[in-house]
């Protein structure tokens, strides 16, 4: 690792601010090439995104950043979920006044993601994010951004053109390529745990020289996805048969979406019975919406389904429930009966006040479908947790806690090992971020050992040089 020197004009530097040895707070500056003075011609910043733990945002989302916001020229960001646009207010706050570029559909799911988070955090009076998520802020930290689709060149200055390619990971997810002279850098994002019920899969990699792969499950494997389309089938027979009630804490995100359309497709091939499945997120509701606008972005399954004019996100059954009396409504209704609903980490949102009400009984079951991050409600229970604390209470956990991986958004060890090694003919480096140190390193060392490729597992505040 080494500091700002003069360099020659072909050389940038590389910091990971945030998003390494951690799983979220994606956070990457990327600066050059130098002017004769040895200061960089150029900064650009790949993510802005909240640190988050057992809180939405832990206490280090607001300390300064690592560099002055008012000097950054661009910001590319490759998805919507909020660990890597939860920041961005804060950021405006601070002075930046640069230009945001992001696909389309990451444009349309930007700003209710944000207006989301900004309506939680604001309430931070210790913090005074009274004063940083503000409407006002949030409103300029969402508009004005510029879409540039999959396969664009986006030239900004001669010699440097960034161009995004479909992650897979949710609707209008992007690693993002800059081609510096001749020297292809990319960040990865996050890269989706394909197939997909809901999206195409994550373009190959090509030709590149660096690489910042993202290793939130880079020391394990999930099952295939027709073994959790079934896992999923089980555990809603299960739950009919006990009469019991369902909880899937979902990210509202894309995870909702895909939990959705696999229960339309179970219900359409009489797989499952019919019972109420409750949909209780007011911010995956309006989602949803954008999502049916976005059908271009979908995979083959999807568009078939809106060719034969089916929406592939309603079916009998379904009971959305935007408005806080119809959740609370939920308890009165009777079992057996699903519930959707926000967090997928159990660390905010409706599905908190469900688990409150239903783990203490044993004819319900709580069902995993994500990663949950150390020290999030959802790890705890992941991990077993006899009883937890929920709205100041001690509940004890009786019911079932059932987990599928297959549903994470995220490619497993073997997947990023494969999508790495379609470019190990070139690659000069490779650095494993985004993930918990122990996937991370053990990613690394699959990779050292199995592609024979250079890489490090960096730490937040490092910084690299990149010879050009």
């Amino acid at each position: 690792m080494v500091s700002w020197v003069h360099m020659a004009k072909t050389q940038y530097k590389l910091t990971f601010c945030s998003g390494a040895t951690t799983v979220t707070g994606a956070d990457f500056l990327l600066e050059g090439p130098l002017d004769e003075s040895g200061r960089p011609l150029l900064r650009i910043l790949v993510d802005c995104g909240l640190v988050q733990g057992e809180k939405l945002a832990t206490e280090a989302n607001w300390e300064p950043f690592a560099f002055d916001p008012a000097t950054i020229d661009y910001l590319f960001i490759t998805h919507a979920h909020i660990d890597h646009i939860g920041r961005i207010p804060k950021l405006v706050h601070d002075g930046f006044r640069g230009k945001i570029i992001a696909t389309p559909p990451t444009c349309a799911l930007a700003r209710p993601m944000l207006l989301d988070t900004a309506a939680i955090l604001s309430r931070d009076l210790d913090h005074k994010l009274d004063q940083v998520y503000t409407s006002e802020i949030v409103d300029r930290s969402t508009t004005g951004w510029t879409a540039v689709d999959y396969g664009e060149p986006f030239e900004l200055v001669p010699g440097l053109t960034v161009k995004f390619y479909n992650a897979g990971h949710i609707l209008g997810s992007a690693y993002v390529e800059f081609m510096l002279g001749g020297t292809k850098v990319v960040f990865s994002g996050d890269l989706g745990n394909s197939p997909s019920p809901i999206l195409p899969d994550t373009t190959p990699l090509k030709d590149a020289d660096y690489l910042l792969v993202e290793s939130v499950y880079g020391d394990r494997l999930h099952e295939a996805r027709d073994e959790r389309r079934d896992m999923l089938k089980d555990v809603l027979l299960e739950n009919y048969k006990k009469g019991g009630t369902l909880i899937i804490p979902t990210f509202s995100l894309e995870r909702t979406q895909e939990v959705i359309f696999e229960i339309h497709q179970m219900l359409e091939e009489k797989l499952i019975p019919r019972m109420p499945i409750y949909l209780d997120s007011p911010l995956a509701i309006e989602i949803t919406d954008i999502y049916r606008k976005q059908i271009k972005y979908f995979n083959p399954t999807i568009q078939e389904h809106v060719s034969r004019h089916d929406d592939p996100f309603i079916f009998p059954g379904l009971v959305v429930t935007p408005e806080a009396q119809d959740s609370k409504n939920i308890l009165k209704k009777p079992d057996p009966k699903v519930i959707i609903a926000g967090s997928g980490m159990s660390s905010g949102g409706r599905v908190v006040h469900h688990e409150h009400n239903y783990l203490s009984d044993p004819k319900n079951t709580l069902l995993l479908i994500g990663y949950q991050s150390v020290g999030t409600l959802g790890r705890k229970l992941e991990d077993g947790a006899k009883e937890i604390a929920v709205d100041r209470a001690l509940i004890p956990v009786r019911a079932t806690i059932r987990k599928i991986s297959g549903y994470s958004g995220h490619k497993d060890s073997d997947a990023l090992i494969a999508f790495i090694a379609t470019s190990k003919n070139t690659l000069k480096k490779v650095y494993t971020v985004m993930g918990e140190p122990k996937s991370t390193t053990f990613l690394a060392q699959r990779v050292r050992n199995e592609l024979g490729l250079a890489v490090e597992s960096p730490s937040g505040g490092d910084s690299v040089v990149i010879d050009c």
